[in-house]
């Protein structure tokens, strides 16, 4: 369908390639034989990567305003506050007062609900509410958690991980509202086969209130967002941080990121050719698990640091809120602590919405309750509890612990000397989940501009498995300024859509909180 579109969408792959395949000939041309070229392959390849990266940077992340950050003995730098970043904020605070704190009154609910306690194995739907919970969980908990929030606080300070708090309960309720409206909007096939999501909602939602064609811009641009976001922070940041995490207590593997890249590439495409089912499967045994085992391990750390804790607390607190060095710094925490809590929990974001549109139900509150634990799970708890491990340790300030994942990875070590090893394991496991599951929401979004084909989906899934690859052997910086572009993108249209279908969640919402206090709902378990 559309061999042309389809050729456009191959754009960025054929750049990056043939980009770095004129690179590895022109070293080859300048340098004598036996001589060391002056750029290995995967260095070509990375550089292409940034040259293409800075120069969507320059639109996406226009800023709204910009204020000067005071640091001492310094210039003073300027500091942007994203478009992107205001409509993530405002979102979510709009949601939260609009269904009127759902995010805290609901919270019981939703556990009954996760727990199987309305399940009807009758309902429309692939999965389960609690596979679908999983699947979705899977491309949230993951590096976001543990990488993430080590990014944050290296360029914010700890008074980051209050802001990646405060998105996290917000972002409860956007959560709730888009993955609602993606069951409202769902189409189901015959053979039972699902599709939703942000692009089917936008669409069809916006049409059904006179606005179809706006509806249909929206929907197009989300698609092609969340292409972009498959292949960058669902893909090429969690290969690129897998790697690091691995390589680091497996020292032979340094500097074989292509082989490290071919190896996950071949374990992700055994899974996805499955579908959601096989998703919903693997992810129901993998996450939980592995969520427990990091927090675990986490409260084992903060226990051995225990003195130190409210000191950490009041460290975060006070940062969280400082001005000493003015506007620009107060406002670059928020900025970091927001980015990383939305690229973790996604909220806002419309990506979960695809996963959840596929749970068995026919109530879409039902499903939205489900939806509102993830950033609970996601942001309060596990990205607090990465941020508490830390700063305790001091690894936050501490120049020998490295970035990202290493600074996690030095943080742990610092009172767990056996950890790394177990830290690298969840690391994969989280990367290998997320990897899979942002590979169907991916899917869903190229099908929906370039058609269901066999073959269509292959040529995605093939494009995909290449992006393993290249992050892999790309710089985190450039890995996840491309990242935090595609994700943090698609709130814009979801957002801007989710705000003006609110009536219509609002009426079902009241209509069956009101079914919920009088106990109308029939109990399985």
């Amino acid at each position: 369908m559309r061999p042309a579109a389809i050729l456009g969408a191959l754009c960025l792959v054929t750049t990056l390639t043939t980009h770095g395949l004129a690179f590895a000939t022109e070293a080859e041309a300048t340098n004598p034989p036996g001589a060391a070229p002056e750029l290995t392959f995967s260095e070509q390849v990375d550089h292409s990567f940034a040259t293409v990266v800075n120069a969507m940077a320059s639109v996406l992340f226009l800023p709204v305003f910009q204020v000067e950050k005071l640091v001492p003995g310094k210039d003073p730098e300027m500091v942007g506050f994203p478009l992107v970043v205001v409509v993530l904020l405002f979102g979510g605070i709009f949601f939260t007062l609009y269904h009127r704190f759902l995010n805290f009154r609901g919270f019981k609910h939703a556990i009954d609900v996760v727990r199987g306690k309305y399940d009807n194995p009758d309902d429309p739907g692939e999965v389960s509410h609690f596979q679908a919970l999983t699947a979705a969980l899977s491309a949230t908990v993951g590096l976001g958690n543990i990488a993430g929030v080590a990014v944050a606080v290296g360029l914010g300070g700890p008074g980051a991980v209050i802001w990646m708090i405060i998105i996290g309960l917000v972002g409860m309720s956007a959560k709730f509202h888009e993955c609602t409206l993606a069951q409202v909007y769902r189409h189901i096939e015959p053979d039972g086969t699902v599709h939703g999501g942000p692009m089917y909602y936008l669409h069809a939602g916006l049409k059904e209130m006179g606005m179809g064609g706006f509806g249909k811009v929206l929907a197009v641009l989300f698609a092609i967002l969340c292409v972009g976001g498959s292949f960058g922070g669902g893909n090429m940041f969690q290969a690129n941080q897998s790697f690091q995490a691995i390589a680091g207590v497996f020292p032979p593997l340094q500097g074989h990121g292509l082989f490290f890249g071919i190896a996950l590439a071949a374990m992700v495409g055994l899974v996805i050719i499955g579908g959601i089912k096989r998703i919903g499967e693997v992810t129901e045994k993998l996450i939980p698990g592995m969520c427990g085992l990091y927090v675990i391990a986490g409260l084992i750390v903060l226990v051995m640091h225990a003195p130190r804790v409210p000191e950490a607390f009041g460290i975060i607190l006070s940062e969280a809120f400082s001005m000493k060095a003015g506007l620009g710094g107060l406002l670059g925490v928020m900025v970091q602590g927001i980015r990383r809590a939305v690229f973790s929990n996604e909220a806002g974001v419309g990506s979960a919405a695809i996963a959840h549109s596929a749970a068995k139900t026919d109530q879409p509150i039902r499903e939205g309750m489900v939806a509102l634990l993830e950033p609970f799970i996601d942001t309060v708890v596990i990205c607090t509890m990465t941020g508490l491990v830390v700063v305790v340790t001091g690894a936050y300030n501490n120049p020998a612990a490295g970035a990202g994942v290493e600074m996690t990875r030095w943080a742990f070590a610092d009172s767990l000397s056996w950890f790394p090893t177990v830290l690298a394991v969840c690391v994969f496991a989280f990367a290998y989940s997320t990897l899979i599951s942002w590979s169907y929401y991916g899917e869903k979004a190229w099908g929906y501009l370039f058609g269901r084909s066999r073959n269509t989906i292959l040529i995605y899934k093939g494009i995909f498995l290449v992006f393993v690859v290249i992050g892999c052997v790309s710089s985190l910086e450039n890995v996840i300024s491309f990242s935090d572009m595609m994700i943090l993108s698609m709130a814009v249209p979801n957002i801007i859509g989710g705000i003006i279908l609110a009536p219509k969640v609002k009426k079902i919402l009241d209509e069956y909180w009101g079914k919920v206090q009088r106990n109308e709902f029939k109990v399985y378990k």
